[in-house]
């Protein structure tokens, strides 16, 4: 079956920033990498269940456009499906390559509807690029964030997504302080880890 002749759905909706929802282990990532490799047609309509509302979520954002949104999934899934041979699972997980792969094909779009060759700038003078980067960052933490127990996982959440102090937090969720800060310390520890085994 030719790539191009995939078609994929658009996501009814783009999830919030954070609101990725929790990612299969590196294990099933792994696996399913392996099979998009070898051509199984079932694994890319897998891999866009798994990922395709983060895709767009990030290409909704970065271009603020359902319809190219849509278009340029297309194409993103069909370079996971032809480019799947290049993904190394020692250097990210499956959901961030295809964001990466997401993040480029917008900016490519961005720059076509751009006349002058520079990059283009948002209306706070921040680079379309910079932005998208922030944007994958996000969506890459959110994934990992969901890897957490969740004990740890809401308070992280409640920290970093609502800006609450720890003070806060404990009063909110009537959990100790003390007990707060070590469920932080453990889920900031594990993000530390899985950062660096994703960047080894």
């Amino acid at each position: 079956m030719q790539a191009e002749a995939f078609t994929l759905p658009a996501p009814a909706s783009a999830p919030a920033a954070g609101g990725a929802r929790r990612r299969a282990p590196d294990r099933a990532e792994r696996r399913l990498a392996a099979r998009l490799r070898a051509g199984d047609t079932d694994a890319l309509a897998a891999a866009y269940d798994a990922y395709g509302a983060a895709t767009f979520g990030l290409l909704l954002r970065m271009l603020g456009d359902r319809a190219a949104a849509e278009d340029v999934q297309q194409q993103v899934f069909t370079e996971v499906w032809r480019r799947a041979g290049d993904y190394d699972p020692r250097r990210a997980g499956l959901l961030t390559w295809v964001l990466t792969i997401a993040r480029s094909r917008a900016i490519d779009h961005l720059r076509r509807r751009v006349p002058e060759p520079r990059d283009p700038q948002l209306p706070d003078g921040r680079t379309v690029e910079a932005e998208a980067d922030a944007l994958l960052e996000r969506w890459r933490l959110a994934q990992l964030l969901g890897r957490l127990p969740e004990d740890e996982r809401a308070l992280l959440r409640l920290r970093f997504y609502d800006e609450r102090s720890q003070s806060e937090i404990s009063a909110a969720t009537g959990i100790p302080i003390g007990t707060v800060k070590a469920r932080m310390v453990r889920g900031l520890t594990r993000l530390r880890q899985m950062i660096e085994a994703e960047g080894a």
